[in-house]
């Protein structure tokens, strides 16, 4: 699929009334990836491509009601399911592209993304505006509930050395755009690279 901005968000809008209902089991993968991103109550978090909104009640559940939660999304499609699931209840709802955040600078203490990576039209830009919105010393979790090789598999395609994902690609990209990667785990039942904004 590609990753310009107008075909993302037809890709997931024809899909968006039966996403959850195709990937049921993801629950407690997405919220062993947030209780690794380490939010404490009161802290503020994006679910940049929130999708319909899975992620968002556990990130909820982390920091708690003086917490904030933000979803952002391209979709208005996904965003409706969202709120059609309840989950709305549990974030402030933005249709918004994270190449270009409504956010201020350094209002975020954690940026949270599943299966957001390959669909960036400019990873290390997009990347940068994530950080711009972070403060420093706060964390990035890039997570997917199968590892790069299932999730080639259940595509019918092989894993290649240019995929952006790739430890040794992610690292340099993250690098070069506010961020560095702490921990990175690629398996089959779980993909999470985990980051921290850097002082500039």
């Amino acid at each position: 699929m590609s990753d310009d901005p107008t075909q993302v968000r037809e890709f997931f809008g024809a899909r968006a009334a039966d996403w959850d209902s195709r990937f049921p089991d993801d629950g407690p993968a997405y919220a062993a990836a947030i209780a690794d991103l380490g939010l404490r109550p009161g802290d503020a978090v994006l679910d940049a491509g929130c999708g319909t909104g899975r992620a968002l009640p556990p990130l909820r559940e982390a920091v708690g009601p003086t917490g904030t939660v933000i979803g952002a999304d391209l979709t208005p499609e996904m965003l409706d399911e969202a709120v059609r699931a309840g989950r709305g209840k549990a974030a402030t709802l933005l249709r918004a592209d994270v190449a270009r955040l409504p956010l201020r600078a350094g209002s975020l203490d954690a940026v949270f993304g599943a299966g957001l990576v390959s669909h960036l039209a400019d990873p290390a830009t997009d990347l940068r505006e994530l950080a711009r919105v972070v403060r420093p010393g706060g964390r990035l979790a890039l997570f997917h509930p199968i590892g790069r090789a299932a999730l080639a598999a259940r595509h019918g395609r092989r894993i290649t050395a240019d995929d952006l994902r790739a430890e040794p690609n992610l690292r340099v990209v993250l690098a070069g755009s506010g961020w560095e990667l702490g921990s990175y785990v690629d398996e089959d039942d779980r993909y999470l690279a985990l980051a921290v904004r850097r002082s500039e």
